[in-house]
């Protein structure tokens, strides 16, 4: 029998609306102390590392992974959870091989420091891949905000997503455009801590109502969860693919998305910056073990109360759902609006730090390139608010076709937003580690990662469409695959045909 839908009390509504004011009255504060696009885009490069360290956590984490991590737990087990042991290998990577080099640079724009050896079309190529990645990942935060938090949680019919759409891309835009980076990076630091709070309430509460501290150890596990696997291409998800492709997703995201470096450049020098990441990387390890918990303790409380399951639904066909129809059916009031506050929590600081950096990317990789007048510090802060609102726009019309993407979160986020994570690092590589690399080579490489890129990402498809030669492979191997082909391209060409760097264009 399906449990009766019990809504949200005005304990929960009192706590989100706690949240909501709060983060508006930080986005007003800081409104009237940034003054300068200096200290809207970068925080007067003065931001603190730890709140830095946790603002790029809040961020990069987002809803999609606080739901994804959990349903991938239920449905396929811990497998996933083998990803953990690449970050002291990111750490070493991104501190002490990215960070100084990006650092030396007094630039705003991530992409500057393409232009400056590999010329104007890799800048703009480069600033097109983060846009389009950018946008796909707000969108998919968008999707999934709307049809697996508040639709399950509020009883309402799917129809509803638009407007739901609407009112949350309305409420993260305001507070966004008005306090800029400062505004984004200390919500986030608040958002941390709810998600925190939230992830602990929920094991607690969960294990609680099971009977032991132990309960989040499954009776059994199911059927549908993978086999042990050390390497082998054709699984799903193998102890090395995971391991590899979250290395590379962090790596490539860490030394080529405007995002993380324009967090870097808000720090006052690569030390700094280098203790923002280990920050970002210790509370990403307590976090996602957190989540994978969570996961294992849904698990357990729905095959100790197989009647809660929603009628019709499986355990693992419904895993991505688990989370928001526990909580409207196993919370009490006030904890549930707690959790709700920090599903909204890590959606909000993604979009905000979204919009953040791709009004930068905009305004200094695209259109100052063509502006023949300078625009005074006031204009420039109006012009970076009115994109603010236009890319709103934008991603609450392409959230409405997420939808249509196949898989669970973790497979649709890797096939969409992360299939131009990978060919976005390959100039960078190239201007921090080749120094004979050339801008024809790395435009080459760049497009031809794109292209490997999708054929993985989309290679089942492919494949069923009648392209056999394209054999099905994990999404877990888009990263690596694309990443070391699209390198192997760049460095290849600039050997055989030599040319000197274009020169830096004209601003």
């Amino acid at each position: 029998m399906e449990p009766q839908f019990q809504s949200l009390q005005l304990l929960d509504w009192i706590v989100i609306g706690f949240y909501a004011i709060g983060m508006l009255a930080v986005g007003w504060y800081f409104s009237r102390r940034t003054e300068t696009n200096e200290l809207y885009m970068l925080g007067g490069r003065t931001m603190k590392p730890w709140a830095v360290g946790m603002s790029l956590f809040a961020t990069l984490l987002s809803t999609v992974s606080y739901l994804a991590v959990p349903g991938e737990m239920v449905k396929y087990g811990p497998m996933w959870f083998f990803s953990l042991f690449s970050y002291p290998f990111i750490y070493l990577v991104v501190g002490w091989l990215l960070i100084p080099v990006i650092m030396k640079q007094k630039v705003s724009s991530a992409y500057e420091l393409l232009d400056l050896k590999l010329g104007s079309s890799v800048r703009i190529l480069a600033s097109i891949l983060f846009l389009l990645m950018r946008l796909t990942w707000m969108a998919l935060i968008m999707y999934t905000i709307a049809d697996r938090i508040v639709i399950p949680i509020m009883g309402w019919s799917p129809e509803a997503s638009l407007k739901i759409s609407v009112v949350i891309g309305i409420v993260t835009v305001i507070y966004t455009s008005m306090g800029g980076l400062q505004a984004v990076i200390w919500t986030d630091v608040a958002q941390t801590f709810i998600l925190f709070a939230a992830a602990i309430a929920a094991i607690i509460l969960i294990n609680f109502k099971l009977g032991s501290p132990l309960a989040w150890i499954p009776s059994h596990a199911p059927e549908s969860w993978l086999k042990w696997e050390l390497y082998d291409p054709t699984a799903r998800v193998s102890a090395v693919s995971a391991f590899l492709s979250v290395f590379g997703w962090y790596v490539c995201t860490c030394g080529s998305d405007q995002l993380a470096i324009q967090r870097y450049l808000s720090t006052r020098n690569a030390k700094e910056a280098r203790k923002s990441v280990l920050v970002n990387l210790i509370t990403g390890v307590i976090v996602i073990t957190f989540l994978c918990l969570i996961g294992l303790s849904l698990l357990a409380y729905f095959q100790a109360n197989p009647g809660t399951v929603p009628q019709g639904q499986t355990i693992s066909g419904f895993a991505d759902k688990l989370f928001a129809h526990y909580i409207v059916t196993g919370m009490p009031a006030g904890v549930k609006g707690l959790i709700i506050s920090g599903l909204l929590a890590a959606a909000m600081s993604s979009l905000a730090s979204g919009i953040n950096s791709s009004c930068l990317v905009i305004r200094e990789d695209l259109i100052a390139r063509v502006r023949k007048t300078k625009l005074s510090e006031t204009q420039e802060v109006k012009l970076d608010k009115i994109f603010s609102f236009g890319i709103g726009f934008i991603i609450v019309l392409v959230s409405l076709f997420m939808g249509n993407v196949k898989g669970n979160l973790l497979e649709v986020g890797s096939k969409t937003v992360n299939m131009p994570v990978a060919p976005l690092f390959v100039p960078f590589f190239m201007t921090f580690f080749v120094p004979r690399a050339t801008g024809f080579a790395t435009f080459a490489g760049t497009i031809v990662s794109l292209v490997v890129a999708f054929t993985v990402s989309f290679s089942a498809e492919l494949n069923a469409m009648g392209l056999t030669f394209i054999k099905p492979i994990s999404f877990t191997w888009v990263l690596p695959t694309a990443l070391i082909v699209g390198v192997v391209i760049s460095c290849a060409i600039s050997f055989i045909w030599p040319k000197k760097p274009v020169a830096q264009s004209a601003e």
